[in-house]
């Protein structure tokens, strides 16, 4: 029986309502000119050995230096490149004019201000319908403070905006784990033990009350990324966890802590104990996850993965 058409159209809507980053993909062709197009199908495949994946259309112009050059780069885009990726979605004479840029340590394009570089090799090329998958071997890489810019069901989203429509109110509560050097500021609850920075949102929003969360804490960090977001079903609020690179300097209060199991024991919140557990597991691994769940007898489900860079 032979299957029913789809319709191309809807299928690439339905695509669409993945939400994904969005990255520049690199390489310097034979003549040595520098070729890129934006690509949001990429993802990591193994950290041993290192390998991601992009794909590009066989329809692509720029097919055959990719498929037959020695490697490429991923660069992800920050929230403020918006302008670059549409530049290198478009056909451009040179796409590369209004960009900055150098050479990585495997000679392909790597953009100045993106929030992650991975510079590859070309490890393996897989031919898939319309579409061809390039999978690296990641030689090098570099990650920033910067936040990454999103696309979603055909527009380009940033963290400031998804922040700003997750829930608020009096019942939500957020923390900020500030970590450093493989230590986590923790600062004392009140009862004998420790907690992180915790704040109740209040008609502000997210973004302000993290940003005088941070404040108090006497340390100029970044916002970070959402890395967990738990319901704390013995108090009734939903419990969200921002991850920040913390910078040098003496905090206002309280002070760093070994991000290990053993030095984490004096914090009393059973979730954000197994919640910080997790985070020194994949610390020492290289891998971070992003988590969703109850506070079930400690308990908080993953859902999904993120790649330390």
């Amino acid at each position: 029986m032979t299957a029913p058409a789809l319709d191309p159209r809807a299928l690439r809507d339905a695509f669409g309502t993945f939400m994904t980053g969005v990255t520049v993909v690199t390489t310097i062709d034979a003549d040595g000119k520098p070729l890129g197009f934006t690509a949001n199908s990429f993802s990591s495949v193994s950290l041993d050995p290192a390998l991601l994946l992009v794909s590009i259309a066989r329809s692509s112009g720029n097919y055959e230096a990719f498929v037959t050059g020695k490697g490429f780069a991923v660069n992800i885009l920050s929230e403020g490149q918006k302008d670059i990726s549409s530049t290198f979605a478009r056909r451009v004479e040179d796409r590369f004019a209004s960009v900055y840029w150098r050479r990585g340590p495997e000679g392909s394009p790597l953009i100045a201000g993106v929030s992650a570089w991975f510079d590859c090799v070309l490890h393996q090329v897989v031919e898939a319908g319309d579409h061809a998958i390039l999978i690296g071997r990641i030689t090098a890489f570099e990650a920033t403070p910067a936040a990454g810019l999103g696309y979603y069901r055909g527009s380009y989203f940033t963290p400031a905006e998804t922040g700003a429509q997750v829930p608020t109110g009096p019942d939500v509560v957020i923390s900020t784990v500030l970590e450093r050097g493989g230590e986590v500021l923790l600062v004392d609850d009140g009862q004998g033990g420790l907690t992180l920075p915790t704040a109740r949102v209040g008609r502000e929003g997210v973004q302000a009350a993290l940003g005088a969360l941070i404040g108090g804490t006497g340390l100029a960090a970044a916002p970070g990324f959402i890395y967990a977001v738990y319901e704390d079903v013995t108090r009734g609020h939903q419990h969200i966890a921002f991850l920040c690179p913390a910078p040098a300097g003496t905090p206002a209060r309280g002070g760093f802590v070994e991000l290990s199991r053993p030095s984490l024991g004096d914090v009393t919140d059973p979730a954000m104990r197994v919640m910080l557990e997790r985070l020194a597991d994949e610390s020492r691994m290289g891998n971070y996850g992003i988590y969703f769940g109850n506070q079930d007898q400690g308990r908080v489900e993953p859902i999904g993965e993120r790649t330390k860079a």
